[in-house]
């Protein structure tokens, strides 16, 4: 499978739309057996972002534990991995977990270890928001998300570092969002992934010394299924988005799971306490310059299970036509 497209074709264009049933490999740019006897947690990994980083790390022959809130999409990722890389079906290991729940962590990354005897690696994936000017967010609302965004974050980083890292080492990769500027309409969010952010470059000088690297990931607009979750309204802010992007596209699950990958892998031995953005070149977008569209580039989509948000297929969609 050629990984690459060009950069003018949106998701809903891309040559390999996702078949679920399929039974293609993941096109990886990493070499095979990159993880071979590595033992990879991924949070979220049901679904979305963490899903697409789950089967890249299978395909590199890591030894997965999977960790979500719902345990019917945690099975099907894993029905989903064990069928496509069947070599890899006695190495995934499923934990159902509320990440808000300290005892629950411990719990999962407790049982985590008994069936694998270690944790190379975290990516920290899990979380969700919704979208809400500041003014209308209740206590509540913003509790969820804080809690879900940061205190998650915390609780798994910390665990996996107690429990194993601190006497072994490893590699740690926690989820952003592009808060670069402040983030309007999801302010509960943005201040969680900016405590993220924080509690990333703090980890990264306190567990420095035991070999642990702490590094994080903020993706700008990914065009991943947690975008089907919002409602009509935002739903078409979203389909606008892609003209706010210098590359003037979205980017696909594939790319964000490469930049994580990278850094739970050797190549980033040497880096710690940053932040890979995969946004677009969202930031250094400026008012007073007009964005042109794109000409030429590339797409990675290596993924071929992946699945674009059906927002980009219904028929008010004009930003991906």
């Amino acid at each position: 499978m050629d990984p690459k497209a060009n950069q003018n074709a949106d998701p809903k264009s891309d040559p390999h739309p996702g078949d679920n049933t399929a039974t293609t490999r993941y096109a990886s740019v990493f070499r095979p057996g990159l993880f071979d006897g590595k033992t990879l947690v991924v949070t979220g990994g049901g679904s979305g972002l963490g899903r697409c980083t789950a089967h890249e790390l299978a395909s590199l022959g890591a030894n997965l534990a999977l960790v979500g809130r719902k345990p019917e999409k945690l099975e099907a990722a894993s029905a989903e991995i064990a069928r496509i890389y069947p070599e890899a079906a006695g190495r995934i290991s499923l934990h159902a977990c509320d990440i808000r729940d300290e005892a629950g962590v411990r719990g999962a990354v407790a049982d985590v270890l008994a069936r694998h005897g270690a944790i190379d690696g975290l990516f920290n994936c899990a979380g969700g928001q919704f979208p809400a000017p500041l003014d209308r967010i209740s206590l509540n609302g913003w509790n969820a998300v804080v809690q879900n965004n940061l205190h998650g974050t915390f609780l798994m980083a910390r665990e996996v570092y107690t429990q194993h890292m601190r006497q072994h080492g490893g590699a740690i990769v926690n989820m952003l969002a592009d808060i670069w500027g402040g983030m309007p309409g999801m302010g509960h969010s943005g201040a969680a992934r900016a405590g993220v952010w924080n509690l990333t470059e703090t980890a990264a000088c306190e567990w420095a010394h035991a070999g642990v690297r702490v590094n994080a990931v903020a993706p700008g607009w990914i065009a991943s299924s947690g975008m089907d979750s919002y409602d009509d309204d935002y739903r078409a802010v979203l389909r606008e988005l892609k003209t706010k992007v210098p590359l003037q596209r979205f980017g696909t699950e594939a790319e964000l799971a490469a930049a994580v990958v990278f850094l739970l892998s050797p190549a980033s031995a040497f880096i710690n306490g940053t932040v890979i953005r995969v946004d677009g070149g969202v930031p250094n977008a400026r008012h007073s310059w007009t964005l042109q569209p794109a000409e030429r580039g590339e797409v990675y989509n290596g993924f071929p299970q992946y699945v674009p948000p059906s927002l980009f297929s219904e028929p008010s969609d004009s930003s991906a036509a």
